[in-house]
């Protein structure tokens, strides 16, 4: 799905994400890994990102939880808590399937 999925761990990572960015290539995305699961924990902004991504949520066991196409200067709240994020190409929500279990190696850098 995502050849290139670029970890986001620290606070300062997760609270720029995309921003400022020109655009996103087809292949590449960012992966949040939040301290704890949650909803307020996990909700994100658009502000200063021009382009619309897919925002996909996932629970402690990668189940997916919501996915949406994130617009730019909006907020974003899963309905239901989640663990991770991930952000990337809007061609990307073809594959998010709500209940579905993604998995992923953190040393081969995608999905």
């Amino acid at each position: 799905m995502l050849a290139r999925l670029r970890p986001c761990r620290s606070w300062w990572c997760r609270g720029r994400g995309l921003m400022f960015h020109r655009a996103l290539r087809e292949n590449e995305g960012l992966f949040f890994v939040f301290p704890r699961a949650g909803r307020w924990e996990t909700a994100i902004h658009m502000f200063f990102v021009f382009f619309p991504i897919a925002a996909i949520w996932l629970d402690e066991a990668g189940q997916v939880v919501h996915a949406v196409e994130a617009r730019p200067f909006r907020v974003y709240i899963p309905p239901r808590p989640a663990r991770y994020l991930i952000e990337g190409p809007v061609s990307l929500l073809t594959h998010a399937r709500i209940g579905e279990v993604w998995t992923w190696r953190e040393d081969a850098g995608g999905f």
